[in-house]
């Protein structure tokens, strides 16, 4: 490495290291605003633009960062990222922001601070509006980890307004991989009302809210089909009171994943189809898809073959990883027709556990590739 790219490093360094260190969980809006602040304080003497976007009182701000002229209206590139993490406060004490070899720890310095960190160096260094061929938009969300619903519609404003997407989620673990295909995001609920009953004077007279729900879970379980690329899984049950009382109300929560419309529609039939099982239980089944799917499309692949290029100029090879399971924001952009590549964050591993890292390594020539990308594509 030589002295630039250590200087470099060293600065990206330090600042993922303040922003990890200023914890960020969804749930807490308070912590989520002085997370904005610090993010707007590292760019305050920057020519870069800031609008703050408030989308409610239990969230922080969305923040919309860019190096527009005035009155320049065109289609630019979005640049999508999220400033919250899965952490709750205090877990820093269980994984420390510090160094062990090429590996730099702390809650949320993969997924996905340090790939924001990344992307604002670069733009930092293009805030002109005559140093990128199109208009650069920066979009950082407060809510992404727990399905983007206060930020979803300006997602998708700012996507209508762009030729391109590109988001900061962290690079896939096999060689740094970006994202080309996601599959679509969903739950299901089923809720069965019974009917109460003392179960050991009056059992015979009590609907078991319960009992239905048994047969439901193993019924859903089995819509998987991995040959389509669905899976089904129920994760939550909630139902009774106590034992001596036969249960009135039972309800269980499931998510799905899908690799395309075609799938999650015919998906959303069967589950529509479902019916109680007893004939005295009445049945509510709900069917919400949050993230349609993401495909690969030919304008994704023409969108990947520029950014290769990107990053054969910084000094990698960027490949592409198979269609994954996990969701992001780009499924919002993708779904709307606008190429979007993913997973150009920072390389690392260990997303949402607490072995959550980032190689300190690869730094400077992510962050190169950045450059390359918003100044070159076109």
């Amino acid at each position: 490495m030589n002295h630039q790219a250590h200087e470099l490093t060293e600065a990206l360094r330090q600042q993922i290291i303040r922003w990890v260190e200023l914890e960020s969980p969804s749930h807490d809006a308070d912590a989520l605003r002085a997370m904005a602040a610090l993010i707007l304080d590292d760019i305050k003497d920057s020519p870069l633009r800031v609008e703050q976007i408030n989308v409610g009182e239990d969230t922080g701000p969305i923040l919309h960062i860019h190096n527009r002229a005035d009155n320049d209206s065109r289609s630019g590139i979005l640049v999508l990222g999220h400033y919250d993490t899965v952490h709750p406060i205090g877990t820093l004490t269980q994984n420390p922001c510090r160094q062990e070899g090429d590996k730099l720890f702390g809650p949320g310095i993969y997924d996905m601070k340090s790939g924001v960190v990344l992307a604002l160096s670069a733009l930092k260094a293009l805030a002109q509006p005559q140093a990128t061929q199109l208009p650069v938009d920066l979009v950082l969300v407060p809510d992404e980890e727990t399905g983007s619903h206060y930020s979803r519609e300006y997602i998708e404003k700012f996507a209508k307004k762009s030729v391109y997407t590109l988001v900061c989620e962290p690079a896939r673990v096999e060689e740094g991989r970006c994202v080309t295909a996601r599959k679509g995001t969903g739950n299901i609920f089923i809720t069965a009302h019974g009917r109460p009953a003392h179960a050991g004077i009056h059992h015979e007279k009590g609907r078991n809210a319960i009992e239905e729900i048994a047969h439901h879970v193993l019924a859903l379980e089995k819509l998987t089909d991995y040959e389509r690329g669905i899976t089904v899984s129920v994760g939550v049950i909630k139902g009774g009171t106590t034992s001596n009382v036969v249960p009135a109300w039972c309800q269980i929560k499931a998510d799905f994943r899908v690799p395309n419309a075609e799938m999650a529609q015919r998906l959303e039939q069967q589950v529509q189809q479902i019916k109680a099982i007893h004939p005295d239980i009445r049945l509510e089944v709900e069917f919400k898809l949050n993230r349609p799917a993401m495909p690969r499309t030919e304008a994704t692949a023409a969108l990947l073959a520029q950014c290769q290029n990107y990053a054969r100029q910084a000094g990698f090879e960027l490949k592409e990883a198979p269609m994954t399971g996990g969701a992001s924001d780009a499924n919002f952009t993708a779904a709307l027709g606008v190429p979007t590549l993913d997973g150009l964050g920072a390389d690392g591993n260990g997303a949402h556990t607490l072995n959550e890292h980032i190689l300190v390594s690869t730094l400077a020539q992510r962050r190169q590739f950045w450059l390359h990308t918003l100044a070159q594509l076109h």
